[in-house]
Parts: structure tokens; C-alpha cells; sequence
């Protein structure tokens, strides 16, 4: 059984850090692609980040480009979301996705989430 577990959300006040993990079972993880979408309340779900299988290719939202990091230990079967300087309107639900695709990005699993608030 396939899943995607999200850990690493929390409550952060603006300029902080953060760092998400995504943990994957029931598949070859390595031959993977991953990504990074949020949520926000009355919002649609928003591209943040993609990594290709090998970790070697990423491709990032506007918005977090510059600030947030995506990568991956295939050792470990865990995907990471490196966040910096995190602003108010990051606050969100994180989901990460694992696809056979890298771009355009195949969303074959999700996670169920991880709650991120940043204080102004």
C-alpha cells in the first residue's frame, strides 16, 4: 500500500524557518518524481516546488522561488521542503505528491497534509 506522510508543519513567526519531510512506503521511491503543493483556506491548491527522481532537476512556484529548497534522500525514502524567510501568506495546508513524471509534474500519490501558520 502506497503512502505519503507529511511531518515538520508548525507554527513560525514571519522571517522564520521550517522544514517539511514527506516520507514515502509501498513503492520505489527513487523512481520518482516529487513535489510540493499547498492550500489555503478558500483557496485553489498552489504548485510550490518539483524534484525530479534523482534529485538532480527542480522547478519552483514564483512565490517561493529563492526561499524554499525541495530535495530528496532516496536512502531514506523522504522528500524535504527546505523553508526560508517564510511570510504570512505561506501559511497553508502542504501537501507532497510522487508521480513517475517529472514535468509536467504525474500526481499518482498524495499525502494528507501538514498545517503551516507563519505570525505576522
Amino acid at each position: 500500500q502506497v503512502q505519503l506522510v507529511e511531518s515538520g508543519g508548525g507554527l513560525v513567526q514571519a522571517g522564520g524557518s521550517l522544514r517539511l519531510a514527506c516520507t514515502a512506503s509501498g513503492y520505489t521511491f527513487s523512481n520518482y518524481a516529487m513535489g510540493w503543493f499547498r492550500q489555503a483556506p478558500a483557496k485553489e491548491r498552489e504548485f510550490v516546488a518539483a524534484l525530479s527522481s534523482n534529485g538532480g532537476n527542480t522547478y519552483y512556484g514564483d512565490s517561493v522561488e529563492g526561499r524554499f529548497t525541495i530535495s530528496k534522500d532516496n536512502a531514506k525514502n523522504t522528500g524535504y521542503l527546505q523553508m526560508n524567510r517564510l511570510k504570512p501568506e505561506d501559511t497553508a495546508v502542504y501537501y507532497c505528491t510522487a508521480g513517475r513524471n517529472f514535468l509536467p509534474l504525474e500526481k499518482n500519490y498524495w499525502g494528507q497534509g501538514t498545517q503551516v501558520t507563519v505570525s505576522s
